[in-house]
């Protein structure tokens, strides 16, 4: 950037916006915008924002327009000797030159400031990359590990599912056997103990086994010999 294109900032700390209108200027080599200008430079003993330097002089605070006309420019140097306006020529641009070298002190000041945390911040995240490499790399081997486990537990499942339908083949096989056998119980319960005593006898099995397969009440049956009525008697007395 070429210096005719280059603006001044105000010198105030929390400011430096690019200056224009009118500016305040100060002995001390110091340029400050109009807004801060004013309210700084309207207490007494002036003191410069910038430096701190006591500005007591009449001449050591003035407000210049920063874009004078052309009739002003005209008439401010008028009749003075060509070394005093070679002279106030070197002044301003001694000041400007100041300004802009103060500036570029500022620019590499910021940057240097700039770098340094740029290091620091670089340190800290190359130490939390780090860390978040090692935090990854105990992830993963968590992960590995539980899927070595995953896989152990499917083939247990597996060995388990397949003894499980072993099993329930076998015990579908019993229960087939046990409600096969229990009918078969409960077909031979339910004969008459008539029939089986006669089964036993015609079997050539032994008397007392025969009897003592038959229940008491099934005997008695089988020996009660039942007489006539008492009015079938009456009856047939009385025809004889």
């Amino acid at each position: 950037m070429a210096m005719c294109d280059y603006s001044l900032l105000c010198n105030f700390p929390k400011c430096r916006t690019k200056l224009s209108g009118y500016a305040w200027v100060t002995a001390c080599s110091h340029i400050f915008c109009d807004p801060h200008g004013s309210g700084e430079f309207s207490r007494s003993p002036a003191i410069c924002p910038a430096c701190s330097s006591a500005l007591s002089g009449k001449l050591d605070i003035v407000r210049t327009e920063l874009a004078p006309s052309e009739q002003y420019k005209a008439m401010v140097l008028v009749g003075l000797r060509p070394e005093i306006i070679l002279d106030i020529s070197h002044r301003a641009l001694a000041f400007w030159t100041y300004q802009v070298n103060q500036e570029r002190l500022f620019m590499e000041y910021s940057l240097s400031r700039a770098e340094i945390k740029n290091v620091q911040m670089e340190k800290v995240m190359a130490h939390q990359n780090q860390t978040r490499e090692l935090e990854l790399n105990a992830m993963r081997e968590e992960i590995a590990s539980l899927n070595k486990r995953l896989e152990e537990y499917k083939q247990k499942y597996s060995e388990v599912s397949e003894l499980l339908i072993k099993n329930n083949r076998k015990y579908q096989s019993l229960q087939g056997l046990f409600d096969a056998l229990r009918l078969r119980t409960m077909r031979v319960a339910n004969k008459d103990p008539v029939q089986r005593a006669a089964h036993a006898f015609t079997t050539g099995q032994e008397s007392d086994s025969l009897f003592s397969s038959i229940e008491p009440e099934s005997f008695r049956n089988i020996f009660q010999f039942s007489s006539p009525p008492r009015e079938k008697i009456h009856s047939f007395l009385k025809k004889d």
